[in-house]
């Protein structure tokens, strides 16, 4: 009997929404579990989005594997960059080097490699983009 395959982009993408999710700071930030794959229309601010994602293939002559380049997007309207500045720490504190259990895959690394804070169009918004780079490996 075989193992239906998972993708490692969708169990990474679990994985990661379940520990911004349980993690204490980044919850106290967002006045709550405001961590959405898409945020709805009416999302209060300041929340969490889980955004794009380019997955490439990293396999060797004997050994498969996926290099994931991973963003994460933090809003604030708290009249400042200060808050999303705020964000992005926690959400690269809750995810940098952290094992996470992926379904049908081994998390290999996950690292953060930038963040940068940008004023939106609208001029009062502040979006925090948090990227990160992993390596996921079969089971």
């Amino acid at each position: 009997m075989s193992v239906p395959l998972t993708s490692p982009a969708l169990a990474l993408r679990k994985a990661i929404h379940g520990a911004l999710a349980a993690d204490g700071p980044l919850l106290a930030l967002l006045g709550g579990a405001r961590i959405f794959d898409v945020p709805p229309k009416d999302a209060a601010f300041p929340f969490v989005a889980l955004g794009e994602a380019v997955v490439s293939d990293w396999s060797t002559a004997t050994e498969a594997g996926a290099e994931h380049a991973l963003t994460l997007h933090a809003f604030s309207r708290s009249g400042g960059r200060a808050e999303a500045y705020a964000l992005a720490a926690a959400v690269q504190a809750a995810l940098h080097d952290v094992p996470l259990a992926l379904t049908g895959h081994r998390l290999a690394n996950l690292r953060a490699t930038t963040a940068e804070v940008v004023r939106d169009k609208d001029g009062r918004t502040f979006h925090a983009l948090v990227r990160f780079r992993a390596v996921t490996e079969p089971l």
